[in-house]
């Protein structure tokens, strides 16, 4: 009986204990890599090929040729997935990753280093944010520029993000980071995108200083589908302070309210989460994806 995950490290499928790459990777050595993370939702892997194709973007991007095509790197991701699954709760799901280095220093015959494998989602660590509403903190940490690396290539190089997180968390352990650019504009959170809904209408920030997330994407197709007007932009620390709502969309949280932002309580001053479009816009996330996303947090309170 299988007892431990397996991961697929340059052509084989191992146990992770048995996983292994080089002290001499570039991707460890510089960051020299780039990766993508979709998830399941009931064991189901959601938009594998739209995180591919982020994948290979980010590949051309940093002019790594990872040595295969996407349905190759899709069948693995199934294959390690497939591995993977009975070792999962029903009421479970994982992340799942792929991650691609330029290769070993000095051995450019080798070529790239790939790595597929999965992570259980963290619920528990998250179920409260679903109940009481994300607390969002501005650090002085800016998003890097996309004059000096694109934000829009999701690649191994997370620092910028790292010393945000730092910062905010030293100060308060349960806030999110969420980065201004160098414009004073707000970009994005480590793996989070931020929206505000004010006047019925929802802002996101505009992709030049983000990573675009798919979880952004299904969310803005959502909100067409529910009629809701969607609107790219420039958002500042004032429009976050005088939003109706807010609230962030990324791979693990789905969609999750906002409750205050640098302590100003978001909304009307009751602190409840989530606001209305929020609420539809969770549940449309639901139908599409076959599973009670704030349901799956909040079962986990307490346990």
């Amino acid at each position: 009986m299988q007892k431990e995950r397996v991961a697929y490290v340059n052509g084989e499928i191992v146990p992770e204990s048995e996983a292994r790459v080089s002290i001499h990777d570039l991707g460890f050595l510089y960051g020299d890599a780039v990766f993508d993370t979709t998830r399941t939702f009931g064991h189901r892997i959601f938009r594998l090929r739209d995180h591919l194709d982020r994948l290979y973007d980010s590949l051309k991007y940093m002019r790594i040729d990872p040595g295969l095509g996407k349905d190759e790197m899709a069948a693995l991701t199934m294959q390690v997935l497939g591995a993977n699954l009975p070792l999962l709760d029903d009421d479970d799901d994982y992340w799942v990753s792929q991650r691609v280095s330029r290769g070993v220093r000095g051995a450019t015959a080798d070529g790239p280093t790939l790595v597929i494998e999965c992570f259980p989602l963290p619920f528990e660590e998250r179920a409260a944010s679903y109940r009481d509403g994300l607390q969002v903190v501005t650090p002085s940490v800016r998003r890097t520029p996309p004059e000096s690396m694109s934000p829009r290539a999701k690649v191994h190089n997370y620092i910028n993000m790292v010393q945000a997180n730092m910062e905010v968390k030293s100060q308060n352990p349960d806030a999110l980071a969420m980065l201004l650019d160098t414009n004073g504009n707000i970009a994005e959170g480590m793996g989070a995108n931020f929206f505000i809904v004010r006047d019925g209408v929802i802002f996101t920030p505009r992709e030049q200083h983000i990573l675009a997330g798919i979880s952004r994407k299904v969310t803005i197709e959502l909100a067409h589908e529910l009629a809701i007007e969607v609107r790219e932009a420039d958002i500042d620390p004032y429009d976050a302070y005088t939003a109706d709502e807010a609230f962030v969309t990324s791979t693990s949280y789905c969609i999750c309210p906002v409750a205050s932002f640098n302590g100003v309580t978001v909304g009307d001053g009751d602190g409840d989460v989530p606001g209305p479009v929020t609420d539809r816009l969770q549940k449309a996330y639901s139908g599409l994806v076959g599973i009670d996303i704030v349901g799956q947090y909040l079962a986990r309170l307490g346990s």
